[in-house]
């Protein structure tokens, strides 16, 4: 389902926007270097790592550049028709 958007910050543009998909990567990192040494998927997660909880996708005004996440647009949008 789409929705239309606008943007709560300059509360003017509804119709030029940057959508951002979020892909969250699971890693261990050597703590003096900031190397990468381990990768870490749904099957192989260790007791102290969660999983990414946060929003697939994020928006960015294409007018003045505040990035939030989508419902934020789409609430805003709602609440000023």
């Amino acid at each position: 389902m789409t929705n239309p958007y606008l943007c709560p910050s300059c509360k003017t543009n509804r119709t030029r926007f940057n959508l951002i998909s979020q892909v969250a990567q699971s890693v261990k990192m050597d703590p003096q270097s900031g190397e990468i040494t381990n990768e870490y998927d749904d099957s192989n997660r260790d007791a102290f790592h969660l999983a990414y909880k946060g929003p697939e996708r994020k928006v960015q005004c294409g007018t003045c550049g505040l990035v939030e996440e989508e419902q934020t647009f789409i609430n805003h949008a709602k609440l000023n028709r």
